[in-house]
C-alpha cells in the first residue's frame, strides 16, 4: 500500500504539470482547458488529477472520468465511458461511433453548457463508483 504522503505528492505533481501545461499553451486552448478543469473540480471535489501517456491531463474517480487533450484547432475532452452516459444537451460531438468512449471537441470561441458538463462529470463518477466493489459489512458476534 502506498503511503498517504507519497500519494499526495504524486497528486500534487500531476496537478502542477496540468497547471504548467495550461499556462504554457498561452492562448484560447489554455483558457478553455483551464475552464473545463475548474468545472471538473467543482463537479467532483474528490477527483484525482493524473498525468499519463507522456503529457495528457487525466481526471479520475474510481477510474478514468475523462482526459484533456489539446490540438491546434480544438480542446478535446474524452470520457472513458461516455457511451454509457445520458447526454440530453448533446455535448458529445466527437468519437460518436465507438461503443465505449465519447468526446467533446471545443473550438475557439465555442462555449460549453457548464451545468450540462458538470452533470456529465457527476454521471461519470456515479458510473465508475457503481462498478467499484463495496467493502464487506462487519458483523458482530
Amino acid at each position: 500500500m502506498q503511503n498517504p504522503d507519497a500519494a499526495q505528492a504524486a497528486e500534487q505533481s500531476a496537478s502542477d504539470l496540468i497547471s504548467d501545461k495550461i499556462a504554457a499553451l498561452g492562448d484560447w486552448r489554455g483558457e478553455t482547458l483551464g475552464r473545463m478543469r475548474r468545472l471538473i473540480l467543482e463537479a467532483d471535489p474528490d477527483v484525482t488529477e493524473t498525468w499519463k501517456w507522456g503529457g495528457t491531463p487525466v481526471w479520475e474517480h474510481d477510474g478514468i472520468l475523462c482526459t484533456g487533450e489539446t490540438y491546434k484547432g480544438a480542446v478535446k475532452l474524452t470520457f472513458a465511458k461516455g457511451a454509457s452516459l445520458d447526454d440530453p444537451a448533446q455535448l458529445f460531438n466527437a468519437s460518436l461511433e465507438g461503443n465505449t468512449r465519447r468526446a467533446i471537441d471545443i473550438h475557439e470561441g465555442q462555449e460549453v453548457d457548464e451545468s450540462a458538463f458538470r452533470t456529465l462529470i457527476g454521471q461519470a463518477v456515479a458510473l465508475n463508483s457503481a462498478g467499484k466493489p463495496k467493502p464487506p459489512k462487519r458483523t458482530t458476534t
